[in-house]
């Protein structure tokens, strides 16, 4: 067994990395897999989710924290692969800390969650930066924009949502809505599983994201190459 690696960065605090992470892991664990959440972020976020669950209810996937390995991150990480099925990394807020850049360095799958607004956008312009250098060294690295906290009622959204496409990195096909169980899940120490029908619409957004990760994680690495190859000649990779 080795394990795909998934980071989930941004150099803006807020923007839902620890959101994504979380419902990614846990889901994932719920399907079966054995998942481990990298806590790489000094403010352990990840941590405390998973420690507010109760005894009898623990989350479905080990959480470990490594941000003390600054700059050898994915020394650390590399050592834990035949362990795991899938290794999740909540990065921290900052797209030029030497662990961000570590975890790009051993990613299969960049994750980038972003807010649809102007200055998320804006503030978020350094992590393609750091994925775009990382991408030159680690061939297999791909990566996605998640959009968290949507509100498409919203004529400010829909702009946004209109122009995130030229943001330079493609966006994945599952968004996370604004939803109050996204934050009930941090509290209780759970997914969105663990919160019956009334959590339904979030639940099929999070395994919409399970679904698309998976694609990309094991299709063929001659249809992956070809296209992200193309998708760079096109300014969108």
């Amino acid at each position: 067994m080795k394990a795909k690696i998934i980071a989930v960065v941004n150099q803006k605090g807020g923007a839902g990395k620890t959101t994504v992470a979380m419902q990614l892991a846990g889901s994932l664990g719920l399907r079966g897999f054995d998942v481990l959440v990298v806590d790489a972020d000094t403010q352990g976020t990840a941590t405390r989710w998973a420690a507010s669950a109760d005894d009898g209810n623990p989350f479905p996937a080990t959480v470990v924290g490594l941000s003390a390995a600054q700059g050898k991150l994915h020394r650390e990480v590399k050592k834990l692969i035949s362990n795991y099925h899938y290794i999740i990394i909540d990065g921290p807020p900052a797209s030029d800390s030497p662990v961000a850049q570590s975890a790009l360095m051993v990613a299969d799958l960049a994750l980038v969650p972003i807010i649809p607004s102007p200055l998320d956008m804006w503030a978020s312009v350094g992590i393609r930066k750091a994925i775009e250098d990382a991408a030159d060294i680690n061939e297999n690295l791909q990566s996605r924009l998640v959009v968290n906290q949507c509100q498409p009622n919203t004529k400010l959204a829909r702009d946004v949502l209109d122009i995130l496409p030229e943001f330079g990195i493609q966006m994945a096909e599952s968004q996370f809505h604004q939803r109050t169980v996204y934050r009930q899940c941090a509290v209780y120490g759970q997914t969105v599983h663990n919160f019956g029908v009334r959590a339904a619409p979030a639940k099929a957004e999070v395994e919409l994201l399970i679904d698309e990760v998976l694609e990309l994680l094991h299709r063929k690495k001659g249809r992956a190459n070809k296209q992200v190859k193309k998708a760079g000649s096109n300014g969108k990779q």
